[in-house]
């Protein structure tokens, strides 16, 4: 959380929609998708403040240009955006509920069409956000 924790003062609304409008295509839908779910958590007054740390410093890294693997490279631009999307998601699954979901699968589709909710690619982060939700009582 502490790394993540750095890149906070990067994040602005503004600078998110930015980022995504600007090459939101280029990243992939794994990555967009990632990002509105922790962006519409962010919005969720049922997220924990900490769990909202953990998602500034997420979506400001998302949105930092200079980073780890810079994002002008094809293919492999996105790789560590998408690894830092992830840790957050996994730290915050609880906040990740319905509203969320259908919030961030209808941006989704704004930006990649009417079939983007159901790409091999949203399939895979909606499984590992299951895997990653504590099992009920037993």
């Amino acid at each position: 959380m502490e790394e993540q924790s750095k890149y906070q003062k990067h994040y602005s609304a503004d600078g998110f929609w930015a980022k995504l409008t600007k090459v939101g295509r280029e990243a992939g839908m794994k990555v967009v998708y990632c990002g509105l779910l922790l962006y519409y958590a962010l919005e969720s007054p049922k997220t924990p403040i900490k769990a909202k740390v953990q998602i500034y410093g997420a979506l400001g890294y998302l949105i930092l240009p200079l980073d780890v693997v810079p994002d002008l490279l094809p293919a492999v631009g996105y790789v560590d955006d998408l690894g830092a999307l992830m840790l957050a998601l996994g730290a915050v699954t609880k906040s990740i509920d319905s509203s969320v979901k259908q919030k961030a699968s209808q941006k989704l589709k704004d930006f990649f069409g009417e079939k983007a909710a159901s790409s091999s690619e949203v399939i895979e982060v909606e499984a590992q956000l299951q895997l990653e939700e504590p099992a009920g009582p037993r």
